[in-house]
């Protein structure tokens, strides 16, 4: 029996734990929550070890002999994917790609040298670099640290005159930076798409494009994903291009990518690329939906050594939105039932319940709950979505009505 080590046991690596064992591997999956909920998968080895503690994991992963390793939809662990592959002989990323896939200055370094198109961007380890950086841009500008995920940090400044603000966007920015550096860049207008890709001995396959909805300014936190793609067949063909030099650029020759790109006036530009999986239910609800291809199934077979099937069965719409909301207790959740007897949804997820404190929608982990549709093409589908909102009735009471 093949053994498969995953890094991260959080309800983001369940379906990769899950599909694992379904495929009759033995599954190690490693996490620093000793009651995160992909140990309680029945048959998987526990190793409680943070996934970014490197020589913790490189040991453990010896000791059990391992096949294979990988990781789902979070950064982080990229790093220690790679040490392992290396130490071990293993398909994996190596320590440069690792580097150029979790740090948004060394990404942006590497697709500027390959001439992938980005945004105008500094890097500046302290605020007075910050204030010196932020005099380059006439128009507005996004902060983000340079190390961290799940949107959390971002925050666009619109009033690029109002020093109050400037400081204040650097400041809520730079505790989230793990190396200390922050990412200033130019703000791009346009619509948002990921690209998620699988590549195969060097070969680049865009799998799915996905259309994103966000909040806006200030944080950009995503929404709602539809797939395929609204935009059209040339805009569409553009943004593949850009999305396989970018993993040229990083280095990404066995394994999957998760490419963030803004179409704006100029075409395509990166906003970032992850040698991994993307969140949010992308790869491992909407893809398996509107392609029929199984993409988690296609890195645990590509960790291992093996030939995914990376083959389309079907051409349908796909799409998730996720619950408005702001903050205060939730007082009630009513109309689930109904909501999934309408046609085409195929799952109502509620992440924060009643009684729960919930805030505005500052981070991807700040949403309360989500719907997911399959149908005939991508409109029907985010149709089915909004359908089911509309049904279900939430309240949520201000803190001090409350309490």
């Amino acid at each position: 029996m093949k053994k498969l080590m995953i890094l991260g046991a959080s309800i983001l690596q369940l379906p990769a734990i899950q599909k694992a064992v379904e495929m009759g591997l033995e599954v190690i999956a490693v996490d620093m929550n000793p009651d995160a909920v992909g140990f309680k998968v029945p048959g998987v080895f526990r190793e409680v070890i943070s996934t970014i503690d490197i020589d913790g994991i490189v040991e453990a992963a010896k000791k059990h002999k391992i096949d294979g390793i990988m990781t789902l939809a979070t950064d982080m662990p990229m790093r220690s994917v790679a040490a392992v592959a290396k130490e071990m002989g293993l398909i994996g990323i190596d320590a440069e790609t690792a580097l150029k896939a979790t740090n948004k200055v060394e990404m942006r370094k590497a697709l500027q040298d390959a001439q992938v198109p980005i945004p105008k961007f500094f890097k500046v380890s302290n605020e007075n670099e910050y204030m010196e950086a932020v005099k380059h841009f006439n128009v507005p500008f996004i902060v983000k640290p340079a190390d961290s995920s799940g949107s959390r940090g971002i925050f666009e400044v619109k009033d690029i005159t109002n020093e109050r603000v400037i400081k204040e966007a650097y400041r809520y920015c730079h505790p989230y930076s793990r190396v200390g550096d922050v990412v200033v860049e130019e703000y791009m207008n346009g619509p948002e798409v990921s690209v998620e890709t699988i590549s195969v001995d060097g070969t680049c396959h865009v799998i799915q494009i996905t259309d994103k909805l966000t909040t806006g300014a200030p944080h950009y936190v995503e929404t709602g994903h539809s797939q395929p793609t609204q935009l059209s067949k040339d805009v569409s063909n553009q943004i593949a291009d850009v999305a396989k030099a970018a993993n040229k650029a990083i280095g990404i020759v066995n394994g999957p990518s998760h490419t963030e790109i803004i179409v704006t006036s100029e075409g395509p530009k990166i906003v970032e690329i992850g040698a991994r999986l993307g969140g949010d239910n992308i790869n491992t609800h909407l893809v398996p939906l509107s392609t029929g291809i199984n993409i988690v199934e296609c890195c645990i077979k590509i960790a291992l050594g093996e030939k995914p099937d990376i083959k389309p069965k079907w051409n349908k719409g796909s799409a998730i939105r996720y619950f408005n909301q702001h903050a205060g207790i939730i007082k009630s959740i009513d109309g689930i039932e109904e909501a999934k007897n309408i046609k085409g949804v195929q799952q109502i997820s509620i992440v924060h319940g009643v009684g729960e404190e919930i805030t505005e929608v500052t981070s991807s982990g700040a949403r309360m709950g989500f719907v997911i549709a399959q149908d005939k093409d991508v409109e029907s589908a985010i149709n089915d979505c909004e359908s089911a909102l509309k049904t279900i009735n939430v309240t949520i009471n201000k803190k001090e009505e409350g309490e």
